[in-house]
């Protein structure tokens, strides 16, 4: 009897954190975007020491500019994304400008840093081997790409968020009370004639 009370209780506390997601969620859609512009940024600086080795072994021009844009605008892209969706108030469309700016950026110095490496990697002349030695190349591409992937999904995100958070809002996250069925209305109408 014991062991059916305590399933219970488990099953409806995963029901009611997930309906207090859910809630948090319709308040603040913007965090989905969030999420993936963090993810982003983590991935790029913790592995930023492959990205350092390789700009270091290609030497490629801008390669060492990029590499800092990159990681400077990452950073002060989190910052203002938080700046241009304040709690509880409409979005700061100065603020979200900024901010498609800056990813938009974002992308192109990832893109050029790929271009880069793959120019080093498929030319005629002394190409760049990729050895034992040198998988922190490999590595570096693919972190990078990843970067732009995350990124444009964050684009992606936050170009659909009227239309998701439209859809995330119509999410039914009342709870149900025993008893509440039979409640007479109320007449709070002023009938002093």
């Amino acid at each position: 009897m014991a062991n059916k009370k305590t399933a219970k209780k488990q099953g409806r506390g995963i029901k009611e954190v997930i309906r207090k997601s859910l809630v948090s969620l319709k308040r603040s859609p913007q965090s989905i975007p969030m999420v993936f512009l963090i993810v982003g940024f983590l991935i790029f600086s913790l592995n930023l020491s492959s990205i350092a080795n390789t700009t270091a072994r290609i030497n490629g021009a801008n390669m060492g500019q990029c590499e800092f844009v990159a990681m400077l605008f990452s950073i002060l892209a989190f910052v203002v994304f938080l700046r241009t969706f304040p709690k509880r108030k409409p979005a700061n469309k100065i603020m979200l400008g900024l901010l498609f700016g800056m990813l938009a950026l974002l992308i192109f110095v990832d893109f050029v840093y790929i271009t880069r490496i793959v120019n080093a990697l498929t030319r005629a002349e002394n190409p760049i081997v990729v050895d034992a030695q040198s998988t922190f190349i490999n590595t570096a591409q693919t972190v990078v790409t990843l970067h732009i992937v995350f990124v444009c999904i964050t684009v992606v995100l936050l170009a659909l968020l009227p239309v998701y958070s439209k859809l995330i809002r119509k999410i039914n996250t009342s709870i149900e009370v025993e008893g509440n069925e039979n409640m007479d209305v109320i007449d709070v109408s002023d009938d002093e004639d």
